[in-house]
């Protein structure tokens, strides 16, 4: 896509510009290694550059059959509402409707507040009903203080 400047590719950005733009929207930094070496496990990415500068983004992380996760829906503030979301989005709907068969799961987290977004595209919200209310865990600590903490002992 170009239209009003904005370039629409299928391609990663560097590993600086993607812990730059989640920095932008209040998202903890990362190493630069595990910021690559995620981008590199993507199964697509889509990016959105104006004047050459990344101001949005999406990815597809999963195991490529069954499982599917959209991760990474990222727009920059100062360009938010002006529908880089949407294209975004769209990117990686056409994406999953060649990459999904009968069967495969499409999941994802909301930040608060985008639920909404979400809707547009199918995407239901697990208020306990029928599915479980799902759960994520956020690890910002060493594996060694994580596997202390599952033994039930204080890390130092």
């Amino acid at each position: 896509m170009k239209t009003h400047g904005y370039i629409t590719t299928d391609q990663p950005p560097t590993s600086a510009e993607y812990i730059a733009l989640r920095c932008k929207v209040g998202w903890d930094s990362v190493e630069l290694s595990t910021a690559q070496n995620s981008l590199n496990s993507s199964l697509f990415t889509t990016t959105v550059r104006l004047d050459g500068k990344l101001i949005g983004m999406a990815r597809v992380v999963g195991d490529g059959f069954m499982y599917f996760y959209i991760q990474d829906v990222i727009v920059d503030p100062a360009h938010q509402g002006c529908g880089i979301g949407h294209v975004v989005m769209t990117r990686v709907e056409a994406y999953l409707a060649k990459a999904c068969t009968t069967g495969a799961t499409v999941g994802l987290l909301a930040a608060k507040g985008k639920e909404l977004f979400y809707r547009r595209y199918g995407f239901i919200e697990r208020d306990g009903t029928e599915l479980g209310k799902g759960m994520c865990r956020f690890t910002k600590n060493s594996p060694a203080s994580r596997s202390m903490l599952r033994l039930g002992k204080p890390s130092n």
